[in-house]
């Protein structure tokens, strides 16, 4: 710092130009150094450290690394330089010096609190491939931890900017809590659900919700400190207070969304009376059916290699193994649904039967309809049992519903 002033005063400076140009001089020394230091770090150090990384066998250092830990890390290094380097523009200054330590500690704090973050991140993800995390959940203590080492890491932060006790802040913040908490408890209710929802990425603007304690379903279109707006599918708005998200139960359709399809789960109630056995003629016109060629080759081998086997003779049908009028219409439903171009066949694809009721023989379909858009959904879906309700008759086979007043004016002969 002499040199530079003696420099800048043989210049034939005034005494408080040269002294500026001096400290400017070197305050621009320690800020190109801490560049310098911060360049090497980022573009050499953490490169190196992750080829090593990825050249282990073991998961955690991978974990550690693509969480950030290193990066976070090495923002203390300039840090350090301008915290030990504070002196040498002010060295007749220890108030302008002390401020900007301080600062630089503050700061420091700052950066360990992020890299516990993710560090903590990167232990619940490790964690996460032990088969134990399934039934041994430690995600909610982590983030208890995290709001701890918050709390406390901005708390140090003041106090160290304000020179300052923690204690005396402490005390300070304990004798105004119970006034903050009654004045702002719904503030302080929502910033803490806030968090929470923001933590989890349980909600985001975009995200289609059904909450019917609040008469919500629809697109969430803006989220507050205390209330989150959803406009419904009848173009009303609903309020829900934030802190409802986490203390009531509400769904997300946003994984419907990301996912490949959207499900349809739908029955169609035959009446038992018109199950049968099926007949050689039967099974002669159900092979003109093109969905069915294929399986009833296959079945009809199936079923008669069981029946040599088992010197099962064709005097009654319900000796040994036969096809039936019903099971047979499941095959269709199968393979008409794994022809079908809106079906995601990459995802659950299903035709079972349900037990018997009083509303006759439920067959339930389940599979994902590709085009996941409201409208486009339940047209496909239409679509879908419009064709199978015209084709259960083909089967001789009959839809099961309660009469009606035609039924009984049809059985009075009117």
């Amino acid at each position: 710092m002499e040199w530079l002033l003696n420099l800048y005063l043989g210049l034939r400076l005034s005494e408080t130009i040269a002294v500026i140009a001096a400290t400017g001089t070197v305050v621009a020394g320690i800020i190109i150094l801490s560049i310098i230091v911060n360049f090497i770090i980022k573009k050499i150090l953490l490169k190196a450290i992750g080829k090593v990384v990825s050249k282990t066998k073991t998961i955690w250092d991978d974990e550690i690394y693509h969480k950030g830990v290193f990066n976070r890390l090495s923002h203390i290094v300039p840090a350090l330089v301008i915290y030990f380097l504070a002196p040498l523009p002010f060295p007749d200054n220890m108030v302008i010096t002390g401020f900007i330590q301080r600062l630089a500690v503050a700061y420091m704090i700052g950066i360990a609190i992020l890299v516990l973050d993710a560090l903590l991140s990167s232990i619940h993800s490790i964690y996460q491939t032990y088969k134990i995390s399934k039934s041994r959940p430690i995600k909610g203590y982590l983030q208890v931890l995290k709001i701890v080492i918050t709390t406390m890491g901005i708390i140090l932060m003041i106090t160290t900017v304000l020179d300052r006790s923690a204690a005396g802040i402490l005390g300070g913040i304990g004798a105004l809590s119970a006034v903050l908490m009654l004045v702002f408890k719904d503030s302080i209710l929502g910033l803490v659900a806030g968090m929470q929802l923001a933590a989890n990425n349980m909600v985001k603007i975009g995200d289609w919700i059904e909450m019917p304690s609040y008469g919500a379903d629809g697109d969430v279109i803006d989220i507050t400190l205390q209330s989150v707006k959803v406009q419904n599918w009848d173009k009303t708005i609903s309020t829900i207070p934030i802190y409802s998200l986490i203390s009531s139960s509400f769904k997300n359709w946003r994984g419907m969304s990301e996912s490949g399809g959207r499900r349809i789960k739908r029955a169609i109630n035959i009446d038992m009376n018109t199950v049968q056995f099926c007949t050689p003629e039967m099974i002669e016109r159900f092979s003109r059916f093109e969905f069915l060629t294929d399986y009833l080759i296959s079945r009809q081998k199936e079923i008669e290699e069981y029946n040599v086997n088992h010197n099962v003779t064709d005097a009654y049908p319900v000796n040994g193994r036969r096809m039936t009028n019903i099971g047979t219409f499941r095959a269709y439903i199968l393979s008409y649904l794994r022809q079908h171009p809106m079906v995601n066949q990459e995802m659950t694809l299903l035709v079972r039967q349900l037990p018997p009721g009083p509303q006759g023989l439920p067959i339930e379909i389940y599979l994902f309809c590709s085009d996941k858009v409201w409208a486009n959904y339940e047209g496909i879906q239409a679509d879908i049992f419009d064709h199978l309700l015209a084709a259960v008759p083909e089967f001789n086979l009959s839809v099961f519903q309660h009469p009606s007043g035609r039924d009984f004016r049809l059985i009075r002969g009117e």
